[in-house]
């Protein structure tokens, strides 16, 4: 079937994404106790990690008296696995039971952060180990994350995704509100090296959430019974994305959005600090507005939807919330940092209401057999292009100044919205629903 063909079969598939239902609770998926138990475990998974962004480099700083390059690598050291990982481990999370792999991951994690505290205690703690420690803790993520795209379609309906990765990625968006703020405090009442057995215990506070959710509404069992090679399977799932007219442009749009917002956060603070004149206590409250943008984004995608459809909603809310952005290279101290607010929260949350509806769509119109495959070639897609935005955003900076590589990025942001444009998007009010056939 030709491309032009299966994108009018897949429109004559749309239907209205809200369908009628019984009466539910006011408070939704959160009246449901598996998914309040998922809900819970995955915030307070998502605050330690928050806690971490800040703890470990300064155990870095603070107890070893690292410098920049090595609290550099701290940093790539989390997203290294998602470039080395990221394909095969979509082959091997869809051959075993999604909560396991969680609870798994969740295990290791806890351990690998207890082990800090432990370290020093004894004094014994070395910067190798905090590598291993980002390392370690950034490949238990790239597992986590692709099981838990995987689980979630389990315990839920297919007409509530929507709704419960609204609410999943709301908690995280405050989690990342509270998380730095929590891990200074940590820090400077226990120590930086203490500061990190908080995220420990939000490791194990996820795993008794897990255990304690019952059977899902989909037995959690091996969905990918494929005898095929490694290679294979992962092409398979490659083969699957750049063959899909909506699945190859909402990727395509994700790697450049995050290739664009990396490369201005990348250099965020030193603009702040250099071209704005912000004091550092502000610089903190400047860059958890963008924390805040994604609780507004999680709050609003799902009445969005309902209201102009899960095709139009986040199409029109991308191609007017980009523009905003372009609002952080103005801003010049005083008055103006209202602009670098109003441009931060509004940015954030036109990429949030994106990043729910998008992912949502993923997870319902692709095969079973395929799912933790496509999540996981998708985020090693969007993610991959994080570090070269990244490496990218600080050339810049040295080369143009700052305030110009501002300019470029949140430039490139908008220009983003041309890829959604440019897709089958456009003619649709709703993406199409019930899974995709594989002929």
């Amino acid at each position: 079937m030709s491309s032009e063909s299966r994108s009018q079969s897949l429109r004559n598939q749309t239907l209205p994404p809200e369908p009628a239902r019984s009466a539910r609770s006011r408070w939704g998926l959160l009246a449901q106790r598996n998914f309040r138990l998922l809900w819970v475990g995955e915030t307070a998974s998502k605050l330690g990690s928050s806690i971490t962004t800040v703890a470990l480099p300064l155990v870095a700083a603070v107890s070893l008296d690292a410098g920049p390059f090595a609290v550099g690598l701290l940093t790539a050291a989390v997203w290294l696995p998602w470039l080395f990982l990221g394909l095969p481990v979509g082959v091997w999370v869809g051959r075993l039971p999604a909560r396991a792999v969680m609870l798994t991951c969740n295990v290791v994690s806890m351990v690998v952060f207890a082990s800090v505290p432990v370290a020093g205690w004894l004094d014994v703690l070395s910067m190798p180990h905090l590598l291993a420690v980002a390392l370690l803790g950034g490949v238990a993520s790239v597992f986590f994350t692709t099981a838990y795209q995987v689980y979630l379609p389990e315990i839920v309906g297919q007409e509530d995704l929507i709704e419960g990765n609204s609410k999943l990625q709301g908690g995280a968006s405050a989690a990342q509100v509270a998380g730095p703020g929590v891990g200074g405090l940590l820090a400077q009442l226990f120590g930086a090296v203490t500061g990190l057995l908080a995220d420990a215990g939000t490791f194990l506070v996820s795993t008794i959430m897990l255990m304690m959710i019952r059977t899902p509404r989909k037995p959690s069992k091996p969905r990918d019974r494929s005898d095929g090679s490694l290679f294979k399977d992962v092409a398979d799932g490659l083969r699957f994305i750049v063959g899909d007219p909506f699945l190859r442009s909402l990727t395509t749009f994700g790697a450049a959005a995050n290739f664009a917002l990396t490369g201005y956060q990348s250099i965020l603070v030193l603009f702040l600090i250099r071209d704005v004149g912000a004091a550092p206590g502000m610089v903190g409250a400047l860059a958890a507005a963008g924390a805040l943008g994604g609780i507004l984004g999680a709050a609003v995608a799902r009445p969005i939807c309902r209201r102009l459809g899960t095709a139009r909603g986040p199409l029109l809310v991308q191609l007017v919330a980009a523009p905003f952005g372009l609002l952080l290279p103005m801003t010049t101290g005083g008055a103006t940092l209202i602009l670098f607010v109003m441009g931060s929260i509004l940015l954030v949350s036109g990429a949030m209401v994106c990043n729910v509806v998008f992912g949502s769509f993923r997870q319902s119109y692709t095969p079973p057999a395929l799912l933790s495959r496509v999540v996981a070639t998708s985020m090693f897609v969007n993610h991959g292009t994080i570090p070269v935005g990244a490496l990218v955003g600080a050339g810049l900076g040295s080369a143009i100044g700052l305030r110009s590589t501002m300019w470029v990025m949140t430039g490139l942001l908008v220009l983003c919205s041309g890829i959604l444009l440019a897709s089958p998007l456009r003619r649709l009010r709703d993406m199409p629903t019930g899974t995709r056939v594989v002929s």
